[in-house]
């Protein structure tokens, strides 16, 4: 049985689903409904959002869903499709990118600004996002860039962060519901050993620098977190939680993110680049973070 989910900052009328979903999929024909009974659908608000959960046994294809998701957004409204919901009674794990996932800002892009290097460091970018070089590749130039920076630098950057839109929500929903929560970024440690002492962030892996004398000398310390090792942290410390991957949630925004999102049991990509987009299924783009708590069964 699978749940697709409609959400939305606005109430989301029952009149909408007769006309976006195809009779021969959610079969919203006035035919099949039974006399006295109404279309099978729940609604919950939560968090200032509004969501309708439609239970079907039919399972739509990747055009099926891309083809409900831009007519709903014409109405600004997200749609998820899920296999299950989280059980309240069990553990779910949820893990996420860091960098315009967990938080606004591109961590190494500050840094950078700071360092005054930001052009050399957006050009690597930019050629990396253009296919000239790999992610690996493009790391190591840009972290060769922040040679001389000081280990203050990091707590300096870390005060001007902030969290992305409902990220503060789910630090409170995911513990009280008695989930499990891990970020695995592309980004460097330093600033999430900060974060994961001001948050409730149960695990954490991300790039070492080396540094000498109070300042980095431009290498980076140990393995590389890339899209291969995402994927691979995410089923170890879901093995080592005893948590089975239909109960782990992976949210990011990049095509970084493609592999540890398709390997989760609910892979959703949070305005996702459009490098992401094309390989996956599900993403938010009119709500934010909060939207995640639809995810779990107890909020219906």
């Amino acid at each position: 049985m699978n749940s697709l989910l409609l959400i939305s900052r606005s109430p989301i009328p029952d009149s909408i689903l007769p006309k976006t979903f195809p009779t021969k999929i959610a079969n919203f024909s006035e035919e099949s409904v039974p006399m006295g009974n109404p279309i099978p659908v729940s609604h919950s608000n939560r968090l200032g959002l509004h969501c309708i959960r439609i239970e079907r046994s039919e399972t739509l294809t990747r055009d099926q869903i891309l083809d409900i998701r831009n007519q709903l957004a014409e109405d600004k409204i997200d749609f998820l499709v899920i296999n299950s919901l989280l059980p309240k009674s069990k553990e779910s794990l949820f893990v996420f990118d860091m960098d315009s996932t967990v938080i606004k800002e591109e961590v190494i892009d500050e840094l950078a600004r700071k360092h005054g290097v930001y052009e050399e460091v957006a050009g690597v970018t930019k050629k990396a996002m253009e296919g000239g070089m790999g992610f690996d590749e493009a790391l190591r130039l840009r972290v060769a860039h922040l040679a001389g920076l000081s280990i203050q630098s990091f707590k300096e950057v870390y005060d001007v962060l902030h969290l992305n839109d409902g990220m503060e929500t789910v630090f409170q929903f995911v513990p009280s519901n008695g989930c499990k929560l891990g970020i695995l970024s592309g980004g460097f440690s330093p600033v999430l050993e900060l974060f994961s002492k001001q948050y409730p962030v149960d695990f954490f892996r991300a790039n070492g620098l080396e540094e000498k004398d109070g300042v980095f000398t431009g290498q980076i310390h140990g393995e590389i977190i890339n899209r291969e090792k995402k994927e691979f942290y995410l089923k170890q410390y879901a093995n080592e939680l005893s948590i089975p991957i239909e109960r782990v949630v992976a949210v990011g925004d990049g095509a970084n993110d493609a592999l540890m999102l398709n390997a989760a049991g609910i892979g959703i990509g949070i305005h996702a680049k459009q490098g992401l987009k094309d390989k996956i299924t599900n993403w938010i783009e009119f709500t934010d973070l909060s939207a995640l708590v639809f995810l779990l069964e107890n909020s219906f």
